[in-house]
């Protein structure tokens, strides 16, 4: 955006009327040289007591929902949901509503670390040049997609590595075994889709898609219409875990069953289903024991029939989610489960199991790494094959295990980092560019999962930028133009805009598009307007599942790494998630199923913690083969005696006054095992409680529910 803009030159390129009423919406292709100034500097174009509304992507997770953003004298006051877009249909999440407290976040890196953009974008230039392709590593975060778009094009046309993405929360989801596990199946590999709203019975296996997994407000919306009564009959949801989460805290039935034996169980009572059923066992069922898997999994045999009664006489939807693939044989616990819905017949139908719509111009490299290739990566910097590291969008030091060593790797290249705040990975940079806040920004964000339709989310400013940061693709371009020859070629762009209707453009041709226009410069001004674009047609993928029952899936025990005596269940706090800590709305969110707020704790049969001698508030180290943590006791009784639990989010080093040397990293503890899908076994933890101080008066976590709690400590009485 210009600094110097008069409301001549405004007129001259908006005209009039209807183009000035687009402008004055923050939907015109104009808009992008007006300066939204905040409220001390009126801007011409806005008006004392009139709200100016922009519609906007969200930026706190990779899912792609829609924003629409209130504004008034250039601050922007309120992030409400876009009504029109398909994924959200006006709603939000509390990181959505929290974002405002990214962007006025007080400790955010303001000007870059040179001092001046022009000598930054000289120093990424020199390293573009001065270094050879193949030791130019880039590695981004979930989002922004248009980003990783430009950086892929950059990376292709000069030979540098292509752009390897990461983010924590796609580790926790076991996004690459659940892919793995549908091109096993089904010979297409895809994120499978589960239409809650449409199934009678569902059985979540380790699934909380109501907190943090794949695209929760969709699942969310799926979950009402499953629970919807007055049409219907209302939908039963039976939940399979070892510690229950907010997700399964409103199942009809709760199952804490022992970690790693989801996918026996989800076998046992295909087995048993197809025995009430009759005729010829399928082959995917037949060599499972369902009394030796009700032993092993820590469940009655007389809970796995009434289950299976459940299963022969409704439309059952089985769902396989993270917590249950983070294990060693998390692949086969995938195939399991959906194999339960070859037995229900329900794929490609309604209330049944689909492969995603792919996003316009999806390709194969936009999936983000597994774990396992991660470690690879981490590799080749620590071998010297890289020599300069470009970081946007995901803060590795803290969200990779530790035990993976990418801190250590630093040492050997030269570190460039694009952050909008002081995280622990930009701490270890030699240089520090800081890219503008998600609602200072323009872009475009392919919407992976949780919708029937093709989408291509967009996003703007709705705010002039508050310090002097600049756009990571602005900075990019300046840099390949000055770095010359066959990098300049790769990006002839003048600005990071014209790069975005470059391959926005391309979607004028799709005749069944939610808009369409008679020239770019409409089309991108109705993709501001709308926030994005969308095809009309339903594009589910109806899976083949033809022969899942006639397959083989393993029936494997899971392996834990460790000498501990308790198994280790690790979950994104439903609040927080892996980059909530640094607001303070999103830290003073009580959790929904502790109510504790501002640290982190580890949660604690009160069988087990009685017989340990623990109570709640004392402070426990916890042990495993990679390392050890320090967290407070949590008595939390739906838990399994023999698990303890602990929320990812907390135990940052660095990231702002609000976030850091608060509570502890559970990543600190995970050990590097994969599953056969290469995705990090984060659940095949055994892990040691030893107790380091007892509860003091004063100290110790902050709940809503105060000390009375569940437990009626305040009133001298237990429960």
């Amino acid at each position: 955006m210009t600094e110097q803009f008069s409301r001549r030159d405004f007129l001259k390129l908006a005209g009039l009327g209807a183009a000035t009423t687009a402008i004055l919406t923050g939907c015109g292709p104009a808009s992008r040289y007006v300066k939204r100034e905040p409220y001390q500097q009126m801007p011409e174009y806005n008006s004392v007591g009139q709200s100016t509304y922009y519609a906007t992507t969200c930026r706190e997770c990779a899912a792609g929902c829609g924003l629409v953003v209130r504004t008034y004298q250039g601050r922007a006051l309120k992030t409400e949901g876009n009504a029109n877009h398909p994924l959200n249909l006006g709603k939000t999440c509390a990181r959505g509503q929290a974002t405002l407290h990214g962007l006025y976040n007080p400790d955010r890196v303001q000007a870059p670390s040179t001092g001046d953009w022009d000598s930054a974008i000289q120093t990424v230039a020199d390293a573009l040049k001065n270094y050879k392709p193949g030791e130019v590593a880039f590695l981004m975060g979930m989002a922004p997609d248009h980003l990783f778009d430009l950086v892929s094009d950059l990376a292709n046309a000069t030979g540098m590595n292509g752009p390897v993405r990461y983010g924590a929360l796609g580790m926790f989801e076991a996004r690459a075994t659940l892919s793995k596990a549908a091109e096993n199946l089904f010979g297409q590999a895809g994120l499978p889709w589960f239409d809650l709203g449409g199934a009678q019975v569902v059985f979540s296996f380790g699934a909380n898609f109501l907190e943090t997994w794949l695209s929760p407000l969709p699942y969310t919306r799926g979950f009402v219409g499953l629970r919807e009564g007055e049409t219907k009959l209302r939908g039963t949801f039976v939940q399979f875990e070892a510690r229950m989460s907010a997700t399964g805290a409103k199942a009809d039935h709760w199952v804490p069953v022992r970690p790693g034996t989801e996918g026996l169980v989800a076998l046992a009572i295909g087995k048993l289903a197809s025995e009430l059923r009759g005729g010829a066992m399928p082959r995917v069922f037949s060599s499972v024991n369902p009394a030796e898997v009700a032993e092993s999994a820590g469940v009655e045999l007389e809970a796995l029939h009434h289950l299976a009664e459940m299963f022969v006489n409704f439309n059952v939807l089985a769902i396989p989610g993270g917590a249950a693939l983070g294990q060693s044989n998390g692949l086969e616990i995938a195939e399991a489960v959906l194999a339960l819905n070859a037995l229900s017949d329900n794929f490609g139908k309604p209330g049944g199991v689909y492969l995603s719509a792919l996003a316009p111009n999806q390709t194969e490299t936009s999936r983000p790494a597994s774990a396992e290739e991660m470690a690879a990566f981490v590799e080749k910097m620590k071998s010297g094959a890289i020599k300069a590291l470009f970081v946007h969008g995901v803060n590795p030091v803290f969200e990779l295990p530790a035990a993976l060593g990418f801190k250590d790797a630093l040492a050997n290249v030269e570190l460039f980092s694009f952050a909008t705040f002081p995280d622990e990975t930009a701490a270890e940079a030699k240089h520090v560019f800081p890219d503008h806040h998600g609602l200072e920004s323009w872009g475009y964000q392919r919407v992976a999962t949780g919708v029937s339709l093709p989408v291509l989310s967009g996003a703007q400013p709705v705010v002039s930028p508050f310090y002097d940061t600049r756009a990571t693709a602005d900075v990019l371009i300046a840099a390949a133009k000055l770095a010359g020859g066959k990098f300049a070629e790769a990006l002839p762009f003048a600005d990071e805009v014209e790069f975005i209707q470059s391959k926005v453009g391309a979607l004028m041709s799709e005749a069944s598009g939610s808009f369409s226009a008679a020239d770019a410069a409409t089309f991108m001004a109705y993709f501001q307007q709308y926030g994005g674009w969308f095809k009309n047609a339903d594009a589910l993928i109806a899976p083949d599942g033809s022969g899942v029952l006639n397959g083989n899936v393993k029936a494997a025990e899971p392996e834990f790494a460790g000498e501990g005596e308790f198994f280790f269940v690790p979950f994104v706090s439903p609040t927080l998630a892996e980059a909530g800590a640094n607001k303070p709305w999103l830290q003073e969110l009580p959790d929904p199923t502790t109510t504790v707020m501002w640290n982190t704790w580890v949660e604690i049969n009160p069988e087990t913690a009685h017989e340990l001698g623990l109570q709640n508030d004392d402070m426990v180290r916890i042990v495993s083969e990679a390392g050890e943590v320090e967290a407070y006791v949590y008595l939390y009784p739906a838990i399994r005696p023999d698990t303890i639990a602990m929320p990812f989010g907390q135990g940052h080093t660095a990231y702002g006054r609000y976030a850091e040397k608060r509570g502890a990293n559970p990543a600190d503890l995970f050990g590097v095992h994969f599953n056969e899908a290469g995705d990090l076994a984060f659940g095949g933890m055994k892990v040691k409680v030893e107790k380091v101080r007892a509860a003091q008066s004063g100290v110790g976590l902050a709940r809503l529910e105060s000390r009375i709690g569940v437990y009626g400590e305040a009133l001298g009485e237990e429960h």
